[in-house]
């Protein structure tokens, strides 16, 4: 039976190149929120008449957060009956609830490991300035506000606690 595996944290955590890493080990297929959905979310945005970069407002969250992790799931099951998968998004809401895995593996129908990727948010910050993404702009700019939101706080259910205060972390 096919794997998924969740990387989940913070923005600026590291969930990408976790990711990335974790997904070439078990030689599964990589499923990234930011590359399987933002070409569409940018374009809906910008024709609902809000900006293209936006992923903090009531708008963002009320209208696009539920469908774009519906959309990573949909391309999860597609691939689980061949390969394992790796999906890698914040899932902020999702890590309070102590039976996330159970419920996860159950919509999948496989076994499901979450890898909480964390470090400082200073560490976060610093990357984030560095990567220069206009989504990370508004986060920037209202730093206290963005660090209460994505507060660093491990999963409620079971997890891999993947501490990334190092610049390169293997899974």
């Amino acid at each position: 039976m096919n794997r998924a595996y969740i990387v989940c944290g913070g923005p600026g955590a590291g969930k990408t190149v976790y990711g990335e890493k974790l997904a070439q080990r078990t030689g599964a297929v990589f499923l990234d929120i930011d590359a399987s959905t933002e070409r569409l979310v940018k374009l809906a945005l910008e024709l609902a008449g809000h900006d293209p970069s936006d992923r903090d407002s009531s708008f963002f969250k009320e209208h696009f957060r539920e469908p774009i992790y519906e959309q990573l799931f949909d391309i999860a099951r597609n691939n689980l009956p061949h390969l394992d998968v790796v999906i890698a998004g914040p899932f902020t809401k999702e890590l309070k609830n102590p039976e996330w895995c159970k419920i996860l593996t159950k919509r999948l129908g496989c076994y499901v490991e979450i890898h909480y990727v964390s470090c400082p948010p200073e560490l976060r910050r610093e990357r984030m300035r560095k990567r220069g993404n206009p989504r990370d702009v508004a986060k920037l700019k209202d730093w206290d506000s963005y660090v209460r939101y994505y507060e660093e706080a491990p999963p409620s259910c079971p997890h891999v606690l993947v501490d990334n205060s190092q610049e390169s972390i293997d899974p």
